[in-house]
């Protein structure tokens, strides 16, 4: 089955919600798209629609989530002054509000991703088969733990919870949420084979086990459970890729809104936008994957967003490897060689070592061996690595650079939920 035939039919079955986390979710005039929540190809299909949700459309995350964090963390520049919402997340600061349709894009589609996830993970008692499942509760769990992810990343408080005037909590009980539910997904997973019913109907791309490790590892660095992050990321097998796949149906996002054409944002430079004291040599084979370098032409027309139907990555090995180096940095039994050894791997392969083609070709880390100049090295890696993949500004808090480099640390709420939601919280300053 065609990708697109499974979006459409997806699109058309997915489970309606409204906005907010003050409201209700479900949708008490859409009783069709409730009833396949007791049919297990309807589940399927609201599963598809999770990922269409996530990233297809100038809303979906795959947008928001590298724009505002490439915009905040100057990885991008606005071309286009009549892009409001770019605009001001470039300048950052005071301006960027709650009526910011980017802010209130990357809240509203992860809450719905969430929701949406949630409906499908209270529902797998309708389904007897192991192997289906299980991959259904994978499925949910990743996209579930993405949004998560999402609203950690970019807001200090957000509801966990699915109902009106649901209560906030900190980000870290966010992703340790999320955290949760990957572990969750990942013993029940390992029951069973994943079944020719699901694989059949499901969009394909993803390899669930393993995505669901690199994400534990994502999430349990964030949250500082070094230990957690070590072992999980040491479980993923680099070679296997897990991709959101896109087509004309169905285009990826970031390309088809901003780099198909050059009027809305760009690279800043072709050098990662890093400060000098960390810049990129100009023989890091990273820079032509990265770029585009071809006179007039958005310099953002390159590795994942190439095409409409170009493929985007959950996680990249690369993520993976330096996960493991800066936990042996950071946990309370320090081991700055074995970082050094991790950290090595990404700066020594070469495109035909990575598993998306992602190369670097340096020489091994040569800098002193201490922990602010290891870490300044993972850093510096990281930014490079994992180019637009929205993880810079949540990077640039962790690492503790200079606030300079940021246009703000965290994001106001958008107006659509203070708006419906009592339990708001203020707007952080910064």
């Amino acid at each position: 089955m065609k990708m697109k035939k499974i979006y459409n039919l997806a699109t058309t079955l997915v489970v309606l919600l409204l906005a907010s986390c003050g409201g209700e979710y479900l949708n008490p005039s859409a009783a069709s798209s409730i009833q396949v929540l007791t049919d297990v190809n309807g589940l399927i299909s609201v599963a598809n629609g999770l990922q269409y949700k996530y990233s297809v459309g100038q809303a979906s995350p795959e947008y928001t989530v590298a724009s505002a964090s490439g915009l905040l963390t100057r990885e991008l520049t606005v071309l286009n002054a009549g892009n409001l919402n770019e605009l001001l997340l470039q300048q950052g600061g005071a301006g960027v509000v709650g009526s910011n349709g980017i802010v209130t894009n990357l809240w509203n589609q992860s809450n719905l991703v969430k929701a949406n996830a949630n409906l499908i993970l209270a529902n797998l008692a309708i389904v007897t088969d192991q192997g289906t499942r299980g991959a259904l509760q994978a499925h949910a769990s990743i996209y579930k733990a993405l949004a998560l992810g999402n609203l950690a990343m970019f807001w200090k408080n957000a509801p966990v919870s699915v109902e009106k005037n649901a209560a906030f909590v900190d980000r870290i009980a966010i992703l340790n949420e999320a955290i949760v539910t990957l572990e969750t997904a990942a013993t029940e997973l390992a029951n069973a084979p994943i079944s020719s019913l699901f694989t059949s109907r499901i969009a394909p791309g993803i390899d669930y086990a393993n995505a669901i490790k690199a994400l534990i590892a994502r999430y349990a660095l964030m949250v500082g459970d070094y230990d957690k992050a070590l072992t999980a990321a040491s479980s993923v097998t680099l070679s296997v890729k897990s991709m959101m796949n896109h087509d004309d149906a169905s285009p990826n996002a970031l390309f088809f809104s901003s780099f198909a054409a050059r009027n809305n944002t760009e690279p800043v430079d072709i050098l990662f936008s890093l400060p000098p004291a960390l810049q990129t040599p100009v023989n890091d084979t990273r820079i032509p994957f990265f770029f585009n370098q071809t006179a007039g032409k958005n310099k953002g027309n390159a590795s994942f967003f190439i095409a409409n139907t170009t493929s985007v990555p959950i996680y990249r090995p690369g993520e993976v490897t330096l996960i493991k180096a800066e936990a042996n940095v950071r946990k309370s039994s320090q081991d700055l060689t074995a970082a050094v050894s991790e950290l090595n791997k990404i700066l020594t392969k070469t495109p035909s070592q990575d598993a998306l083609g992602i190369g670097a070709s340096q020489p091994v880390y040569s800098g002193a061996a201490t922990t602010t100049a290891i870490l300044n090295e993972i850093y510096k890696q990281r930014c490079i690595e994992l180019y637009l993949s929205g993880m810079r500004l949540e990077d640039s808090r962790r690492f503790a650079r200079p606030s300079t480099e940021r246009g703000r640390d965290f994001l106001p709420y958008p107006f659509s939920e203070r708006d419906n939601n009592p339990n708001t919280p203020a707007d952080p300053t910064n």
